[in-house]
């Protein structure tokens, strides 16, 4: 039995900061552990405008909590597949974009925890892997999709079959995270970016969080048709008004070459 809590929750200003805290498991996710995290993540959704995850402890989250795994018929397999799915749906198809940042271990649920984020900023040392095909048993918590979207199906499969194991720098060639920082920085990084991106125009924040993914999955023409859709409709909102003329004025922020931590 757990003797407490193992998600933290906690409103910085805009920004919610939901923490695994179960560190003597490596943050390893048991059924009660994502129903905490489930409750915090819907919390964020309705009063935050930025979520970051992170985990205590050495490492981001080691995955699945292997001493709760028992022998399972398919149904019962099934069925516990489809409840984390449901649960990192919240965060693919919340109203807020969701950040994680990584240290150490990111495997298994882990990083398919990591997979249904929008952003991923990874320190130096993260390493990234889906042990389950060494371990007799697939994937359930969505990395089939999410994952392999990121990497490229290839790539998962031979993390699968071989074991093999992502250094930070490879993941962020391979595009599996943006943004690589020293160790020990990550979380800094993470609350730039978040206060960031909490500034963001709600009607374009609306179109990258529910229009562009979907739009992946669609024909040309009609991804295409949706774009134009979501033009029209995040243009001619007052705030894209506001800000538009603030560029033409002179008062609008610049593009500029980005700087080496970026």
């Amino acid at each position: 039995m757990e003797a407490g809590p193992t998600i933290r929750y906690e409103l910085r200003g805009r920004v919610a900061w939901l923490t695994l805290d179960r560190p003597r498991k490596r943050n390893a996710i048991n059924d009660a552990m994502l129903r905490e995290w489930l409750a915090a993540v819907r919390r964020a959704q309705a009063e935050a405008a930025v979520l970051v995850i992170q985990g205590e402890g050495p490492c981001f989250c080691a995955g699945l909590d292997l001493a709760e795994h028992r022998a399972r018929e398919p149904a019962e397999v099934f069925h516990h597949s489809r409840m984390w799915h449901a649960a990192f749906n919240e965060l693919k198809r919340g109203r807020i974009p969701v950040i994680a940042a990584l240290h150490g271990a990111t495997v298994g649920g882990g990083l398919e925890m990591a997979a249904a984020c929008h952003l991923r900023v990874a320190e130096a040392g993260t390493f990234f892997a889906l042990p389950e095909g060494t371990r007799g048993i697939y994937v359930g918590g969505g990395a089939s999709v999410n994952v392999a979207r990121l990497l490229g199906a290839s790539r998962m499969a031979d993390m699968m079959l071989t074991g093999r194991v992502l250094s930070a720098e490879e993941a962020e060639r391979a595009g599996l995270v943006q943004y690589l920082t020293p160790a020990g920085e990550g979380r800094a990084r993470a609350a730039e970016l978040a206060e960031r991106i909490a500034g963001m125009a709600p009607l374009t924040l609306l179109g990258v969080l529910q229009a562009l993914p979907r739009i992946q999955d669609m024909a040309e023409e009609d991804g295409l048709f949706v774009e134009s859709m979501m033009a029209a409709l995040a243009q001619s909102g007052a705030e894209a008004r506001e800000r538009l003329a603030d560029f033409a004025a002179g008062r609008g922020p610049k593009v500029a070459a980005p700087d080496a931590a970026d």
